[in-house]
């Protein structure tokens, strides 16, 4: 029988290296994609989305675009039954990213912030669990599959996790005066390498040595998962100028330029402050150390298994290079030079400016 442990929870009384507990802690998370309920199959559901007119990209399955988003099925139908029976309440916190724009690290460093006064850093469950279980995703994970989850059982604060756009959250979650929401943006030439070798990784590519150029070009269009990754951008961006107070714009350069001013700015909108003492014992910087790449990268945790969630993914596979400008290796200047106009073309005069070379402005 599972022993049940919250999750989010005090973890004091759980060692990292003992293996019945890491097992026990696993099933436990794993628990929470468990619905109490399934919602019934939608028999009109395939004739939508073939009715949207799917297009088969280079990488990954079929998308199709669905009120100016593109999503494979499996998505649209998690997203739909999220969007219907989520419901939101003051104290959650939703982490929003667009895919491979530093998403495991946001999860890493917003579990710690919020929880690190129930247990110490040398015993987080960051050391043997994988921060997308800590954090859950919910139309990636929780809502798959018609699943109807039981997210009232889940401690307060509530941490959770999604890709959607902005427009695409629940109205509760929009509505919910203090529901907190960070978005972390990354310059899309680096976002585009991560995601092909995501696919590579998990064998959602067949070839490795294939041609760039029509996924490249298929990214530019923004015929991709989620995508148009400019309004994507932009429909948080925005968000964030109209009420600072609801929605936190980030970006991924900024963290690795400067993670403990990063981490205090996240933790003063979360509201939970570092006190002086804390800064003064060094726990900032302890938090950081703990959510690096290079240190979660080597986790036992994180070196072996996979998440199933709409799709299959292993656990490495999120912990690839972590590095700011990675795209030089995969993608030649000339296209680099393209996607850096179509950028500053697309985010016009919103005041949203990414150097693609590493150094964001605005």
């Amino acid at each position: 029988m599972v022993q049940h442990i919250s999750i989010g929870s005090n973890f004091a009384g759980i060692n990292p290296k003992n293996k019945k507990h890491t097992q026990i802690f696993t099933e436990v998370v794993q628990e929470m994609s468990s619905s109490t309920e399934v919602e019934q199959k939608d028999d009109h559901f395939e004739e939508l989305f073939q009715r949207l007119q799917p297009k088969k990209p280079v990488a990954g399955g079929l998308v199709a675009n669905y009120q100016g988003v593109w999503f494979y099925a499996e998505l649209l139908q998690a997203t739909l039954t999220f969007q219907k029976h989520f419901k939101a309440i003051d104290s959650d916190i939703i982490l929003a990213t667009m895919a491979k724009s530093g998403t495991t690290w946001l999860k890493a460093l917003t579990f710690s912030i919020v929880n690190r006064n129930n247990h110490s850093v040398d015993k987080s469950p960051l050391l043997f669990s994988n921060p997308h279980y800590l954090v859950p995703f919910l139309e990636l994970y929780l809502y798959k599959d018609g699943n109807i989850p039981d997210i009232d059982s889940m401690p307060c604060p509530r941490i959770l996790a999604a890709h959607l756009p902005y427009q695409f959250l629940p109205s509760s979650i929009l509505d919910c005066s203090n529901c907190r929401i960070i978005y972390l943006c990354r310059n899309p030439l680096d976002v585009f390498t991560s995601v092909l070798q995501f696919f590579l990784q998990n064998g959602h590519i067949s070839s490795p040595s294939m041609s760039i150029d029509v996924p490249f070009e298929e990214f530019c269009q923004g015929i991709h998962a989620y995508g148009p990754f400019w309004d994507h951008c932009l429909g948080y961006w925005d968000a964030s100028l109209k009420n600072p107070q609801k929605v936190l714009f980030l970006k991924y350069e900024d963290l690795k330029k400067d993670i403990n001013s990063s981490v205090k700015k996240m933790a003063d909108f979360l509201g939970y402050p570092f006190s002086a003492e804390e800064e003064e014992a060094g726990l900032v910087e302890e938090i950081a150390t703990l959510c690096s790449f290079e240190n979660l990268k080597n986790l036992n945790c994180n070196k072996e298994g996979e998440i199933q969630t709409v799709f299959r993914a292993k656990h490495n596979s999120f912990f690839r290079k972590g590095e700011v400008g990675d795209w030089v290796n995969l993608v030649p200047p000339s296209m680099a030079n393209r996607l850096e106009k179509l950028m500053q073309e697309k985010f016009g005069e919103s005041g949203l400016t990414l150097d693609i070379h590493g150094n964001s402005v605005g």
